[in-house]
């Protein structure tokens, strides 16, 4: 098979946008250094993705005419810094903040696609109507508006190869870092597709001279999401692009997406136009700049013009390359051994060096050890120096290559007088890239350098350039210290581990957060402890400037840092890079499982302390928890939740401060809590909860970084239990939002003999927002969704019921699911019980997830399908999603199905009466043709009763019907499907719902106990977004009037929509009535209330009539503030049936304020002969009051005047002393008109109205 095709990516990091061009090879702390942290263009291109024409690179490259070698260095020679445009990167992001970055937002940056066949790379972005099948968000903004580089049309039958290709860069500096975000997906078959024995595999080279050289490569095995690669090029002393290249194995329909490629510290300093005074231990490079004196003849040309490797300055070093042997070093014999070769030679397998150090060569040698040298042993390869004599100070300077493993290691030590000691380890995963290290040798007499390399699992040790000062001093003449014995086979085998006690135990045992070892040895070592006798299991994998260690001093009244700590100091490293110490591998753990620790750092704004979690199972890193430096000292101790995980895991810590500047940063006392998936904390079979005093048994799945959040609203609206109190929350848009779904799980809980019913209420809102699911999780099972919602259901808490079924002797676990199939606006959970028996008959009904207790009889039965996946005939798609995965129920009307004059019946479980009256809503559809009859049954005390008979529909859409039921005790529903006998036929239905309350006429809703089969359309391929509902009180994140027009309060509700959201993703927001009968001479009565400044007023409201003859505008205003609400009259007419629609679009963006409506009113007949047009000032509730008091005052008043006036006049009349007449009228409440159910208050005149 050929090899695969590398893309070329060029990636180069200097000063900030704008800056002059003089840089810093350091470069100050950033955040945006944290590796989860937001932190000549060819023709335009059609995506699949998108469905749209892509635009061409438009920013503005090189608008001061910069000399050609200036051009994509990484420095700004134009003022605006236009001359490190299009260079495989801009001049900055925008949106994360970062200079030298391609984002996609506004274009390729200059990135080619260089495939030679139909498997290419394009730019695209997500698509929410295939949610699932690619990247469901880019990964700079984290939704579906945000553009990434794609991978398209991969052959079915044969490997392919896709490249992309950098425009040429100028050179790299040593301290170089190229970062870059890859996504993962797999076709049909998920993301069990991505667990084969082949999957795509991508990576980055750099090609420079006449070579292609491999920078990074992708993990053999991962999961779906968005992955981090970070690579580091090291000094590229000449033009050099990058290449991406992606290999397709046969039959593999996986898509790769590319985006936020980023450089960072890649630009030379330039010269300095003065000398600049060096400090103490620094010299001057012949640029002007001031290095360190141990970063001169270290084997990386540090200054940039090669003058601290100057070969004469250079000459009494002593190195080794092993381009031509191994220059008197040794390696000792046996298995494993160090073994001198080539990256030609050794091929392209995950964990080899891609190149060697000295050269940057694939054709280069270095000395290596892998677990396949070793022939599954677990021994350690050594290699020893000559021997040397220490003349004033004797350092080792030499460059080491860890990968692929979480368990290698090298070991540098000396040996002196027959005793070993050891100087420096290095343990763990370093990446891809060659990482210096400096050792002294602090010895009198002779003595030996013992380099001893350990390759765990399937990973590679390697070393290149030994550099010895010249303060090493060779004693060949002498006699040579003795190096130690190999060490037998040891009493422990291959995946064992050895207890201090004796005995051995499965290396999986180790640090799984239960002793095995009679000592509990096992878990000594593994990241909880005080540092007082180490790094207690945590080793330094750092690959910079910056490094770990354990060091003391503090006071013993310190209360945060007592004794000795974990803290920051100056690494070996020759990049600038955020600090990284890992645990051992840990686990499996629990939902409960935490990590607790104390911490101090000193910094400034830049500077961080975080932890994350690597699982290596899924090559993904994800943060768990961080801090930032505010300008001066921070410090206390956290509790980092862990989670669940089934597969072994690392912790890692991450700091990055100024050292210079005197910041620091240090941790200390860390523990592990509650983490082993037996151990089951107190309250976790406590499902119900209001969330006041925390989480109860619900546990947060920290296997996603997109929450739930437990608070109090922060503007989205109040909690249900006490409206001032916690609920859980999780925000897609949030900036921290980037995973597919957020969970909340529980522990096992015990077996369930009998049913029991978990109720809860949820919150959906939004313009669009994604799905909320319940599922069960039955051990040994696949999880079964038992409750679903997608789409706003408005601000307003709503009542959510499922059925936990009896699971015999099987132990169950919930779990509440949150998925990011939309990105605008919020999920809320609360008060969440679980109660004995079933629940009885659900009020509201998608048949998503199942048929909601409804019951089929007869011999010919209704079906509960998908369109995508049913078997009989229906509707193309359903109603509550309009896609062909959305549910509902259906019944072949069919001759050879249902015979005519043959029934088929669905009986709903009882519903229990909470009104006088209650409205039944449903859905329904009936095919073409002579598809039979729909009827509709109401059935209480025995008794039943049709209510409503449906044998034809106009069109094929979906309509709606309703029935006001009058319950005398329980009632149930049953729809009975009549055969027609005709050939071909089916009825459906979907969206049943009951409320409280009669039924509105069709179109008309005052909003104040559902929006009455209004809807913003569902289908994600129309690009337009969802109104809202609400109530009058004010919301921060969904603004709107502060009284409803029906009850003039806070408490009435409304439908809304916020203008500011319109834009790239959508120009419209749409809400549509029911389709209705052909009307003559019709109605349509609305209010409206507008918010809308008048500089932004760049849209406007429509009210349009859709119909099979097409779409017409009939009334329309132009956005602006109302003022309060006016009314509007709209005369309808229609020869068919036809829906309303009410509309809000934007001629430009951006457009802002609150479009609401409420009290709409559709006469089907009689015409528009009284108008409601005026306008209702909006008034605060306060001044609401204010008025009613003042009113009353001035009432009292009046009537004391009055009654003043008429005393006086009765008596004068003589007839005061008379008695009362008797009179028939009614004494009072002449205003308030009452019925059975509700008191109806008609309106008082305001301002505006008409007589």
């Amino acid at each position: 098979m050929a090899g695969p095709v590398v893309l070329v990516f060029l990636l180069l990091l200097g000063s900030q946008t704008g800056e002059p061009r003089q840089m810093s090879p350091a470069g100050p702390c950033a955040l945006c250094l944290l590796p989860w942290a937001p932190c000549g263009v060819f023709s335009p291109i059609t995506s699949p993705l998108a469905g749209t024409v892509l635009p061409a690179g438009s920013t503005v490259a090189n608008s001061c005419g910069t000399e050609a070698e200036q051009l994509c260095d990484f420095g700004c020679d134009c003022s605006d810094c236009s001359d490190e445009n299009q260079c495989g990167y801009l001049r900055g992001s925008v949106a994360l903040g970062t200079p030298f970055t391609c984002d996609f937002e506004e274009g390729d940056c200059g990135w080619r696609d260089v495939s030679t066949s139909a498997y290419r790379w394009v730019r695209g972005r997500a698509s929410l109507a295939a949610w699932g099948t690619g990247p469901h968000s880019d990964h700079t903004m984290g939704t579906n508006l945000g553009w990434f580089m794609v991978s398209v049309s991969p052959p079915a039958k044969a490997t392919a190869m896709a490249w992309l290709r950098s425009p040429v860069m100028q050179g790299a500096a040593a301290t170089c870092e190229i970062s870059a975000w890859y996504h993962l997906s797999g076709s049909g078959e998920g993301a069990r597709g991505l667990n084969q024995t082949e999957q795509p595999l991508l990576r980055l080279a750099a090609a420079y001279g006449d070579e292609v050289v491999g920078l990074w490569q992708s993990p053999e095995h991962g999961g779906e999401g968005w992955h981090q690669l970070v690579a580091y090029p090291g000094r590229i002393a000449e033009q050099f692009q990058l290449i991406f290249s992606l290999t397709q194995p046969p039959a593999r329909g996986a898509e790769l997406a590319l985006d936020d490629i980023i450089f960072r510290n890649c630009g030379l300093w330039a010269p300095e136009p003065r000398e600049q005074l060096c400090g103490a231990g620094e010299s001057r490079c012949g640029r002007g700049s001031c290095l360190a004196w141990h970063r001169f003849c270290d084997g990386t040309d540090d200054c940039g013009d090669g003058s601290d490797e100057d070969a004469a300055q250079c000459e009494s070093f002593t190195r080794c390359s092993f381009e031509q042997g191994l220059c008197g070093w040794e390696a000792e014999v046996g298995q494993p051994a160090w073994e001198r070769n080539t990256s030609l030679n050794l091929g392209t397998a995950y964990g080899i060096p891609m190149r060697d150090h000295s050269g940057s060569s694939r054709a280069g040698f270095f000395l290596h050890v892998s677990s396949a040298s070793a022939a599954g042993a677990s021994g350690t390869a050594r290699l020893s120096s000559p021997t040397l004599q220490a003349n004033i100070s004797c350092s080792l300077v030499l460059y080491c290559h860890l990968h692929g493993s979480a368990t290698s290691s090298l070991i540098i030590s000396y040996m002196a007088n027959s005793t070993k000691h050891l100087v420096r380890e290095r343990t763990g995963d370093l990446g891809s890239c060659w990482v210096r290290e400096r050792v002294d040798f602090k010895v009198t007499g002779s003595f030996k350098v013992l380099i001893e390399g350990v390759a765990g699992g399937a990973g590679t040790v390697a070393i290149d350039d030994l550099i010895l000062s010249p303060g090493c001093v060779w004693e060949e003449e002498e006699p040579s210290p003795a190096l130690p014995s190999r060490a037998g086979a040891g009493p422990c085998a291959a995946e064992e581990v050895a207890c201090d006690s004796g005995g051995c135990v499965g290396a999986e045992l180790a640090c799984d957060f239960a002793e095995t070892c009679a000592d509990g040895s096992d878990e000594k070592r593994c990241g909880a402890t005080t540092f007082e006798a180490g790094a207690g299991g945590w080793h330094d994998v750092s690959v910079g400037q910056l490094c770990w260690g354990v060091q003391g001093g503090t006071e013993p009244t310190d209360t945060v840092l007592a004794g000795a700590f974990l803290a920051l100091q100056a690494g070996e490293g020759q990049v600038v890079a955020a600090a990284k110490a890992r645990t051992p591998l840990l686990g499996p753990s629990g939902p409960a499982c935490a990590m607790e620790m104390s911490y101090r750092i000193r910094s400034g704004p830049q500077g961080f302390l975080a932890v994350s979690v690597a699982d290596h199972a899924t090559g993904t890193t994800r943060l768990a928890w961080h801090t930032s430096g505010h300008g001066g000292t921070a410090e206390g101790r956290v509790h980092v939740p862990l989670g669940e995980r089934t597969q072994r895991f690392q912790v890692e810590l991450l700091g990055l401060v100024d050292l210079q500047d005197s910041a620091s940063a240090a941790v200390d006392n860390v523990m592990f809590v509650q983490c082993h998936p037996d151990v089951v904390p107190p309250g976790a079979a406590e499902l119900s909860c209001n969330f006041e005093k925390g989480t109860c048994g619900w546990y947060q799945d920290q296997a996603s970084d997109f929450k739930w959040v437990h608070g109090t609203g922060q503007g989205q609206g109040s909690d249900h239990t006490t409206g001032s109190g916690y609920f859980l929350a999780a925000d897609p848009s949030a900036p921290w939002s980037r995973g597919q779904r957020a969970q909340l799980v529980t522990y096992p809980q015990d077996p369930a003999a009998a049913p029991r019913c978990l109720s809860f209420w949820y919150r959906l809102a939004g313009p669009q927002i994604g799905t909320l699911n319940l599922k069960l999780l039955l051990e040994g099972a696949e999880e079964t969704v038992l409750w679903t919602r997608r789409g706003t259901q408005g601000s307003i808490w709503h009542r959510g019921r499922a059925t936990l079924p009896a699971t015999g002797r099987q132990q169950y676990r919930v779990a509440f699911e949150a998925l990011r199939d939309g990105f605008l606006g919020d999920m809320a959970l609360d008060d969440v019980a679980l109660t004995a028996g079933p629940c009885g008959a659900e009020r509201s009904c998608s048949f998503e997830a199942d048929a909601c207790g409804l019951a089929a009889s007869g011999q010919h039965t209704w079906l509960r399908q998908s369109n995508g996946t049913g078997t009989a005939a229906g509707p193309p798609a359903d109603h509550t999603t309009g896609t062909a995965a959305g549910h509902y129920m259906v019944v072949s009307t069919a001759r050879g199905s249902l015979p005519a004059g043959h029934t088929a019946a669905l009986t709903s479980q009882p519903y229990q009466p909470s009104a006088p009256t209650q409205c039944l809503a449903f859905w329904y559809q009936l095919s073409t043709g002579t598809p039979g009859s729909l009827g509709i049954f109401v059935e209480q005390r025995g008794m039943r009763r049709k209510v409503m008979d449906v044998s034809a529909m106009e069109g094929t859409a979906w309509h709606r019907g309703h029935v006001t039921v009058w319950p005398d005790g329980d009632w149930q529903v049953m729809f009975e499907a009549v055969g027609a006998g005709s050939d071909h036929g089916y009825i459906a239905l979907d969206d049943l719902h009951v409320s409280d309350g009669a039924c509105p006429e069709p179109a008309s809703c005052d909003f104040e106990q559902d929006t009455c089969g209004w809807s913003s359309p569902s289908d994600p391929r129309l690009h337009a977004f969802a109104w809202g509902w609400k109530s009058g009180v004010p919301l921060a994140k969904y603004p709107g009037p502060e009284q409803d027009h029906t009850l003039g309060t806070r408490d009435g509700h409304y439908v809304h929509f916020d203008t500011r959201v319109l834009g790239l993703g959508g120009t419209t927001a749409r809400l549509e009535s029911q389709p209705l009968p052909a009307a003559a001479d019709s109605c349509l009565r609305f209010w409206y209330h507008m918010d809308i400044p008048e500089n932004l007023a760049c849209g406007e409201l429509r009210v349009m009539l859709h119909s099979a003859a097409g779409q017409r505008t009939v009334w329309s205003v132009a956005g602006h503030r109302s003022r309060g609400w006016r009314g509007g009259v709209v005369p309808v007419r229609s020869p068919s049936e036809f829906q309303i629609i009410f509309e809000i679009t934007t001629r430009r963006w951006p457009m802002e304020g609150t479009v609401a409506l409420d009290d709409i009113v559709y006469s089907a007949a009689g015409g528009c002969h009284a108008s409601p047009e005026g306008t209702v000032e909006e008034k605060s509730f306060g001044s609401f009051t204010a008025e009613v008091v003042l009113s009353l005052l001035l009432a009292i008043i009046i009537l004391a005047l009055v009654a003043t006036g008429g005393w006086y006049w009765l008596k004068r009349r003589g007839l005061a002393s008379g008695a009362p007449t008797e009179s028939n009228a009614p004494q009072g409440f002449d205003n308030i008109t009452f019925r059975d159910d509700k008191v109806i208050l008609p309106p008082l005149p305001k301002e505006g109205d008409e007589d």
